[in-house]
């Protein structure tokens, strides 16, 4: 349903969203970042997006009062759509808005990652898409390389393994005065703590066919 094969990232800007119950901060950073390697270009492509190969439930972006512009990521999402160019001044706003509903003791702190796509498909069509996600888990990797009387072997701690995203969610720019279609995935809460990020955060509704 949602491929990425022909899908390219134009912008990405990465912030830190802690938990605000337990008195952690946020911090943004000042500009988005730059990837001038075709191969990390690839590498979060993959990271990105791989997980949602295998999603098939399709979301809108919803708001009790039926009102869409009350949704804050539907606002923003519209503003990006309108002008990618503001994509970074978005984000801030978007992981202030994570922060502000980061409200459960069992939520981590973590890197948000805000992205925009182009042309990516889903259900068969093409279309720029707005991507949030968030890294929560962090790993441990040896790294073994030659020298010259044999090898040698370091470690590099607190590094992401890129087929494990904690968090995301993939904003269609489609059928916008439904809520746009979207794609959600969470690997990491399975409890009442999971409901902030797809009640609290991006206020989902299950899309009707």
């Amino acid at each position: 349903m949602i491929s990425y094969f022909e899908a390219s990232i134009s912008s990405v800007s990465i912030h830190q969203s802690g938990n605000k119950l337990l008195d952690e901060k946020y911090k943004l950073s000042q500009h988005p970042i730059t990837i001038e390697d075709e191969t990390l270009s690839k590498l979060l492509l993959q990271y990105f997006l791989s997980p949602f190969e295998k999603v098939n439930e399709i979301y809108r972006l919803s708001h009790p009062t039926n009102d869409l512009q009350l949704n804050e990521v539907y606002h923003f999402a519209e503003m990006i759509f309108n002008n990618p160019e503001t994509l970074h001044e978005n984000s801030e706003l978007i992981t202030k808005h994570l922060y502000d509903v980061s409200n459960h003791p069992k939520i981590k702190s973590g890197e948000l990652y805000v992205a925009y796509f182009t042309d990516m498909q889903i259900e068969g069509e093409l279309f720029n898409a707005l991507g949030i996600f968030k890294s929560e888990s962090k790993e441990t990797y040896l790294k073994v390389y030659p020298d010259k009387n044999g090898f040698e072997i370091q470690y590099e701690q607190e590094a992401i393994n890129i087929k494990k995203l904690d968090k995301g969610c993939l904003i269609f720019n489609t059928e916008k005065e439904e809520g746009y279609k979207v794609a959600v995935m969470d690997n990491t809460n399975k409890g009442s703590e999971a409901i902030y990020w797809i009640d609290e955060f991006l206020k989902l509704t299950i899309r009707n066919e």
